[in-house]
């Protein structure tokens, strides 16, 4: 509920559970619903009636995970086909239902502030619309995301408030963060909604045991995932995932041309981009990815919000478990244009992004046996929300959901703020 730490700082599980064969093998029979549920219920058990948090699991997850084979051992795993078409679904979605589950008594209204680089924003905007005592507040970089992820933000109105700001992601996230630590909003019970509150990761480690426990022959076979990453969110719930005892032979970390994590497990020194860059991967323009905190305290080290390492990880253990390469925009496109014509299927960038990331470790990588293993590339939008791009690469037109359909010609409502955070404040003030 608090989102950020009171240090600012990020915070994770006193404990994390860790599951052996039986429990992995058990998973295999189970619905994305009834795995929801076995999963989270292992952190929250003593914090939530069993039967709330199963109906949570049902009612959140009431669409389909496709997990389509591309050929070999190769498979992508589509993530986008919750309500705003993106992966952000499957973490807000729980972290809406349990934010209401635990201020059901209270009379206060809580105002969520979240920084978006892309889907995040829609995601929350339809997550937390209509909820009781709940009003949200969302920042966007304004020159830096698609009609389709501006409108899913702008049209729903209510309880939901949009800020379009002229600067990066990172100026979004930065001014969330000073609004969290300013001392003049301590009794308005403010708290955040993306990647940083640990409310957002706990519910995206269970579609990597998900798509283990479709793909793989037994209980000791790993596999090998490539994520897309932006803030980190994503990659840090597969991290927490293998902490579990999922068994995971290595991530790709497939970052776009805001390569600061490639070039630091390259060279051992940290780097900030700032500015972030402004790639087709739009989701994923982070110059400091706000969970490289968690990455870095996973492995034994210690990051602050600023980017500084205080602490060394185990850069080792990381670079063993972790493969991560930055994809420029060229090669975004190439490889739209590349798998499609091999494979007639469309990737939207961030996919393509993560497909350039494995063929990369697949050419290049020291572990000859990793072809062997199953290799599950997370494709994190429908490509109908940058149908700019595709029709760009394809000359194809995808086909548009009917749920960003049924936006597209809705009004908006959202204003315009200058990257200035006593405008964000005062802003804050009148609205709260």
């Amino acid at each position: 509920m608090n989102g950020l730490a009171p240090d600012g700082g990020l915070y994770m599980p006193e404990s994390v559970p860790i599951f052996g064969t039986l429990p992995l093998e058990d998973m295999k029979s189970m619905s994305y619903a009834e795995l929801a549920y076995f999963l989270l219920n292992a952190f929250l058990k003593n914090e939530i009636d069993n039967d709330k948090l199963k109906d949570i699991c049902v009612s959140a997850y009431n669409y389909e995970i496709p997990l389509e084979k591309v050929n070999g051992n190769k498979y992508i795993m589509r993530l986008d086909r919750g309500p705003t078409a993106s992966f952000k679904d499957f973490a807000a979605r729980v972290m809406g239902r349990l934010m209401e589950y635990y201020h059901a008594e209270g009379s206060q209204i809580i105002t969520i502030l979240t920084a978006t680089s892309g889907d995040t924003g829609g995601a929350i905007a339809n997550a937390f619309h209509g909820l009781r005592n709940i009003k949200a507040v969302i920042l966007y970089p304004a020159d830096e995301v698609t009609d389709f992820q501006r409108k899913q933000m702008t049209t729903l109105k209510d309880n939901i408030s949009v800020i379009a700001l002229n600067g990066k992601f990172d100026d979004c996230q930065l001014l969330v963060k000073k609004a969290f630590m300013d001392p003049g909003f301590s009794g308005m019970h403010l708290t955040s909604a993306n990647s940083i509150n640990i409310g957002r990761l706990l519910p995206q480690t269970v579609y990597y045991f998900w798509a283990w426990s479709r793909i793989s022959e037994s209980a000791a076979e790993p596999v090998i995932f490539s994520v897309p990453s932006g803030n980190f969110g994503n990659l840090m719930g597969g991290l927490i995932a293998k902490k579990m005892g999922l068994p995971v032979e290595r991530f790709i970390v497939a970052t776009n041309e805001n390569d600061e994590v490639p070039k630091y497990l390259r060279s051992g020194s940290y780097k900030v981009i700032k500015p972030s860059r402004n790639c087709i991967s739009s989701a994923m323009n982070v110059g400091h990815p706000s969970n490289m905190a968690r990455v870095i305290a996973l492995y034994e080290g210690m990051m602050d919000e600023k980017g500084n390492i205080h602490k060394a990880p185990d850069l080792k253990r990381l670079r063993s478990d972790l493969y991560a390469v930055g994809i420029s925009d060229r090669l975004t496109r190439e490889t739209i244009g590349n798998f499609y014509k091999k494979y007639r299927m469309i990737l939207e960038p961030h996919g393509a992004v993560a497909w350039a990331g494995l063929e990369d470790f697949l050419n290049n990588s020291a572990i000859t046996s990793s072809a062997a293993y199953p290799c599950i590339v997370l494709e994190t939008a429908h490509p109908a929300k940058f149908r700019d791009e595709i029709v760009g690469v394809l000359d194809i037109m995808p086909e548009v959901p009917s749920e960003l359909n049924e936006i597209y010609h809705k009004s908006e409502d959202y204003i315009t703020l200058e990257n200035n955070y006593e405008s964000f404040r005062d802003y804050l003030l009148k609205s709260i």
